[in-house]
């Protein structure tokens, strides 16, 4: 029986912003994702050497300063447990701050997303990028470039590339490098050093370095290779 109530038949909506299915990749897309899911990590082409494998826990973020004293690269780790300030060249931790003020202990406490140095460049900040934002450079002069991808989410490749173009149309191995799969930790930050000679790969659990630059484990020098080939056989292990 009708009492006067008026019914209204309403025709279900998909939710704001949502298709009601995800397009399928076409061919070219599957075609590059199974290229780079193909792709097994490798060393990095020379010039480069790995130079540092650093576990640093609870990881946040990662920055670029210069030595005032020769201008090589360091790089400075914000972590959960502190700060701390690598030597790009030998790969070698050269100071720590532990407890740090609480109002410089993280960067998202200052607009440009920086932390106070420490060790050798003590009485600069250094710009921060990581969990809470910022950047690196992701070129260096050469023509090299870095590009972070994942075939496989979450789980993140990070891959190094020579030329113009598109870096994974060439032939694996003489243009693009797969040189880190991120599948145990998260990315934190990659990129190149300002100078263009360090290029960094930060995760949640660990920071790794690559120089170009001459110098400890270069050319002949026995100790930095067995060093490199120990990096490469932890990173097989993982």
């Amino acid at each position: 029986m009708d009492h006067g109530c008026v019914r209204k038949r309403t025709k279900k909506e998909s939710p704001v912003g949502q298709p009601e299915y995800e397009p399928e990749l076409s061919p070219y897309q599957r075609a590059m994702r199974e290229r780079l899911l193909a792709a097994p990590v490798v060393p990095a082409p020379e010039p480069w050497r790995r130079i540092a494998y650093a576990p640093v826990g609870g990881l946040l973020g990662i920055g670029f300063a210069s030595r005032p004293d020769t201008g090589d690269d360091l790089v400075m780790v914000v972590s959960q447990d502190g700060h701390g300030l690598f030597d790009a060249v030998t790969g070698e931790r050269i100071a720590r701050d532990r407890d740090p003020a609480p109002e410089d202990s993280l960067p998202d406490s200052d607009a440009d997303l920086s932390c106070p140095g420490l060790g050798p460049v003590a009485g600069s900040r250094v710009r921060i990028a990581g969990l809470f934002g910022g950047g690196l450079h992701t070129t260096a002069e050469g023509s090299w470039a870095l590009e972070v991808v994942a075939p496989a989410w979450p789980n993140e490749r990070v891959l190094l590339s020579r030329g113009s173009g598109l870096p994974h149309s060439g032939p694996y191995g003489e243009r693009w490098w797969h040189i880190f799969h991120s599948d145990y930790s998260e990315l934190r930050a990659v990129g190149f050093s300002p100078s263009g000679q360090t290029l960094a790969v930060a995760t949640s659990s660990d920071l790794s370095l690559w120089t170009r630059r001459a110098g400890q484990g270069d050319g002949g020098d026995e100790r930095g290779a067995a060093h490199s080939r120990v990096l490469v056989a932890e990173d097989a292990a993982r």
